[in-house]
């Protein structure tokens, strides 16, 4: 069975050596390995090349985004099965065949494993088990999810290549919470979450100019987008009063992030929130917040907080 690894990058030249090098050190034997350059400006490409004595196949674009670069990568695949790994996270020795194993007898599961945060290397992460770190089912899964008690970045999942086709391409319309809508896509077409627990990946965290840390207008609508079209694709497979649920707890949560960056795109989460059937979840946030919260409201709590003096 063969694994298709799919790395988009972008501008990752620090990083993307060390991540190339954690796919050709997996114990499984049978993988190929796809490396998307998308239109880098640093030496990533040029790093990328000096991997092709080694097997790996690299391919170059035009910046699309990194959805685009997924995608250039699925329709290079031939592998029985799709890890997707951005360029500067980790997969353990033992990721892939670990996984590969939990899904012969579950050939329409889907994979998932323990990941850790790390800033400099694997040795620091630190791994903080989370509610959906056990088998389930899928619309289980995802309403934990959609609660914000528990995810998955793309390095943890294994997808069969069944599931990926019926599933479609990655949208490349987003840009925040692009891996949300497309694994919520793959998770509603599967029978389950295997979760393999010896099968480890590692999250560079904290990054500078990452995606998932822009909070630009073009990043908020992407984000609302891509919480609408989860919200359909969960109600498309089960519209029930759990599901109504979790999706209100979805535009909850968003409502709270995005505030008061975007209050347009704020009052849209609140409506669909209403529309949902209303959702009991209260925003994050230490001590000093909470206590603002109550007394004030989470909203005005929150643009105070944001005009607090940070500590030196």
């Amino acid at each position: 069975m063969l694994v298709s690894i799919i790395i988009p990058c972008h501008n990752a030249a620090p990083w993307l050596g060390e991540t190339v090098g954690s796919a050709l050190a997996q114990t499984w034997p049978h993988t190929e390995i796809i490396v998307v350059d998308d239109g880098s400006g640093d030496d990533s490409l040029a790093i990328a090349r000096g991997f092709e004595s080694r097997g790996v196949r690299v391919v170059a674009q035009p910046n699309a985004g990194a959805s685009a670069a997924r995608n250039h990568g699925l329709r290079l695949a031939q592998g029985d099965f799709i890890q997707y790994l951005d360029a500067d996270d980790l997969l353990d020795r033992e990721k892939l065949a670990r996984q590969v194993e939990a899904l012969a007898a579950a050939p329409r599961a889907l994979a998932a494993g323990p990941w850790g945060r790390f800033a400099r290397g694997p040795a620091d992460a630190v791994f903080t088990p989370e509610e959906n770190w056990r088998d389930s089912e899928p619309v289980d899964w995802l309403a934990h999810n959609f609660a914000g008690r528990g995810m998955m970045p793309p390095a943890a999942w294994l997808v069969p290549r069944v599931l990926a086709t019926e599933a479609g391409p990655w949208d490349e319309r987003l840009t925040l919470n692009d891996d949300g809508e497309y694994f919520c896509r793959v998770l509603l077409r599967s029978s389950g979450v295997r979760f393999c627990a010896e099968a480890r990946s590692y999250y560079r965290s904290n990054l500078p100019g990452s995606l998932s840390r822009r909070r630009s207008a073009v990043a908020w609508r992407s984000a609302f987008l891509s919480h609408e079209l989860c919200a359909q694709a969960m109600l498309a497979a089960e519209d029930s009063g759990r599901t109504r649920r979790a999706c209100a707890d979805l535009f909850q949560r968003l409502a709270h992030e995005m505030y008061p960056d975007s209050r347009e795109l704020v009052a849209g989460c609140e409506r669909r929130v209403r529309e949902l059937g209303g959702s009991p979840l209260l925003p994050g946030g230490g001590r000093v917040f909470q206590l603002l919260s109550r007394a004030v409201g989470w909203k005005l709590a929150r643009r105070l907080s944001r005009l607090r003096p940070s500590r030196p």
